[in-house]
């Protein structure tokens, strides 16, 4: 069937029951992505089936790393090259896929791994869906972190598939399904294991299986027009309270493409490859495949090393160093936990198994994790561990300290890393012999929610030890940022300005919730005052303090007095605010009171100037790691792309113009830092 055709990504091969089986192996890439060559090879390869239709088609992946990861995101930039610019390219993958669906034979996408977005469309273009029972098998719609929709027939396809209610928040949310969830939704038909996907596959040729009645009846009663024009405003206003769209314009545009799609698959194509292109052009779009790249670039800094850490000893049991052990363990690192006393540590085991039962959900998964993680109240694991962390409050003495006495029984080779969030490395390694082993790992508070791992340097590091920490921070998953180890680093330099002008403007009588919400609106994912309660008051002020000083910086009165009188904000249940059941208890702002019109000025500028400061002093390695560090490590509005690419799109002379004004009227905090005249600003 497929002589005299040769083709660089895929595998086309007939078996002797006439079943064509489709492997895709994309030459010279460690993962599938369908880029224009392997859609190109796809094409011809379905209109030769579509002359001589076999009897079933199987399409799977030859990668073991998973199915196709979705579009490549690289040629992306590049489609207003192409012929027909954006909405040509996405009109060719359409028509591709549906002459894929409009085959005279069975077709089959058997999935093991990670299919996401573009890889799920081409599954939703075949008549069935085989999955493997594996915790690395997920399925997704990315699309719209990208600030974009599903393209190649995705919002047309799902939710006639299972219907609406099920497939919108799939593709509005953007997370990854396990291969059960899907299985459970409709979107997978049978499920198997790995070694018996192939198989399950042409089983499902061989007999098909049949869709229940109630889920073809609910996909069909939930894409009436009645119900789309009624159910479209309710989905609507559900999406508009967790983002704008002004802000985030992609899922209300994906909302607004289904609600206009009637029954016509042709017709539901066109309107949201139209909708495609259009939101491709947005600033959004284009600053979020920015941070997508920058994301990528931060996996990359950990590839290519091996860790040599298997064990891990976390010496403090508090909220950071619990949760540091716990996140440890649950990534297969076996790892002990050293506190004072049991009655220190056992909380920290308690909420280690709320995350493991939260994460891994079925016993046989959890219990191999719990396993991992021990007490140590007498540090007996410190001699065994290739990694001790110290995680104990912030107080120089204290800290050295522990480092003397811990180093003395740590084997040759470990690294012995700190968790400090404001301390300077250099002042800390005095107390270390073998400070070539010593750096900073500073993770954010929530340690199972926050990705960054600020890498800290202090000048004695071993650029090899610098590598097996990267390493460790790409085997627990999380974004490692190389950071100079000046007070604050580089994430909480930038952070604290911010929380203390706003705590400012909060002792100048503005209301908590009116600043939370200016933040908010900026692009920020927590106001600011409700931010400095959940990392916790006693923190901001010690951190405030530490970096404070060195950015000549006066921490606002009142922070002290609520301290003390226990106070410390969300894990004492109140802080400046009250808090019940984990939420701030914000209280009623006067309906007639007129905030000051710079507020957001005032709280967000500084925020840029300390980075632009940061930028100067060789803080990070350039401008992309300072913009990576700051969303990851703050959730800085991602749709803007970061404080530094923020400050280009403004203008760099405007923003600098505005700082003078500001510190001509509340004094020189706000003066212009040095780095404003850097090239970088203007790129």
């Amino acid at each position: 069937m497929f002589e005299g055709l040769r083709f660089a990504h895929w595998k086309p091969e007939i078996d002797a029951e006439g079943i064509a089986v489709l492997t895709l192996d994309r030459a010279g890439a460690s993962v599938n992505a369908l880029s224009r060559a392997v859609l190109d090879e796809l094409a011809q390869i379905v209109e030769r089936l579509s002359f001589e239709p076999p009897r079933g088609v199987v399409i799977r992946s030859g990668k073991a790393s998973g199915f196709i990861a979705g579009a490549d995101i690289h040629e992306f930039e590049g489609f207003e090259s192409q012929p027909g610019g954006v909405l040509g390219s996405i009109e060719y993958g359409q028509r591709v896929f549906q002459n894929l669906a409009r085959l005279r034979c069975p077709t089959v996408a058997a999935i093991h791994g990670f299919c996401m977005g573009g890889g799920t469309e081409l599954s939703l273009a075949c008549r069935y869906r085989v999955a493997t029972r594996d915790p690395k098998t997920k399925i997704g719609f990315p699309e719209v972190l990208l600030g974009i929709i599903p393209g190649w027939g995705g919002t047309a396809r799902l939710p006639r598939l299972i219907g609406a209610p099920q497939a919108l928040p799939v593709m509005l949310t953007g997370k990854n399904l396990s291969a059960e969830a899907a299985r459970g939704l409709g979107m997978v038909d049978a499920l198997t294991s790995p070694e018996l996907l192939l198989d399950a596959a042409k089983e499902q040729i061989r007999h098909p299986s049949a869709r229940p009645f109630a889920q073809r009846l609910r996909a069909w009663a939930t894409n009436l027009w009645p119900v789309r024009q009624i159910f479209a405003p309710i989905v609507r206003k559900q999406t508009a309270a967790k983002a704008r769209p002004d802000q985030y314009p992609a899922p209300f545009a994906l909302i607004e493409v289904w609600r206009r799609g009637g029954s016509n698959i042709n017709q539901r194509l066109k309107i949201e490859a139209r909708a495609v292109a259009k939101l491709a052009a947005t600033p959004t779009c284009r600053n979020l495949i920015r941070v997508y790249f920058l994301q990528e670039r931060l996996k990359g800094l950990g590839a290519g090393s091996n860790a040599d850490i298997q064990r891990v000893h976390v010496v403090g049991a508090g909220v950071m160093g619990g949760d540091i052990a716990a996140w440890c363990a649950l990534r297969g690192f076996d790892v002990t936990l050293q506190d004072r006393e049991m009655k220190f540590v056992q909380p920290a085991l308690d909420r280690a198994q709320e995350l493991f039962s939260k994460r891994l959900k079925t016993p046989d998964r959890i219990k191999p994790a719990s396993d991992r993680l021990k007490a140590d109240v007498d540090g007996n694991g410190i001699a065994n561990a290739d990694l001790v962390i110290e995680a104990i409050y912030e107080n120089l003495e204290a800290k050295q300290d522990l480092y003397r006495k811990t180093e003395s029984a740590m084997k040759a080779g470990a690294l012995l890393a700190t968790n400090t969030s404001s301390i300077p490395l250099d002042e800390l390694r005095t107390a270390v012999s073998n400070d070539k082993r010593f750096l900073g790992l500073h993770y954010f508070n929530p340690v199972a929610q926050m990705p960054l791992v600020e890498i800290v340097r202090q000048d004695h590091l071993d650029a090899a030890n610098e590598k097996h920490a990267l390493a460790f921070c790409k085997a627990i998953d999380k974004l490692p940022v190389p950071v100079k180890g000046t007070p604050g680093f580089l994430v909480n330099r930038i952070l604290m300005p911010y929380l203390l002008e706003a705590m400012r403007l909060f002792k100048e009588g503005v209301p908590g919730p009116v600043l939370d919400k200016a933040a908010k609106k900026f692009g920020m994912p927590m106001g600011p005052i409700e931010l400095a309660d959940t990392v916790g008051l006693d923190v901001c002020a010690s951190v405030g303090k530490e970096v404070g000083e060195f950015l000549g910086l006066d921490v606002p009165d009142g922070l002290d007095a609520l301290i003390a009188a226990g106070k410390k904000g969300k894990k004492t249940g109140e802080g400046l605010y009250k808090w019940e059941n984990g939420k701030p208890v914000k209280p009623e702002v006067d309906p007639n009171y007129q905030a000051p019109a710079d507020i957001t000025e005032r709280m967000i500028l500084p925020m840029l100037n300390e980075s632009v400061s940061c930028l100067h002093d060789g803080v990070v390695d350039d401008a992309g790691l300072l913009d990576a560090g700051v969303i990851f490590g703050t959730g800085f509005a991602p749709f803007r792309g970061g404080p530094i690419q923020y400050i280009r799109s403004e203008g760099a002379d405007k923003i600098k113009a505005q700082l003078s004004d500001l510190a001509t009227k509340y004094g020189k905090r706000f003066e212009p830092k040095s780095g404003w005249d850097n090239p970088a600003l203007r790129a």
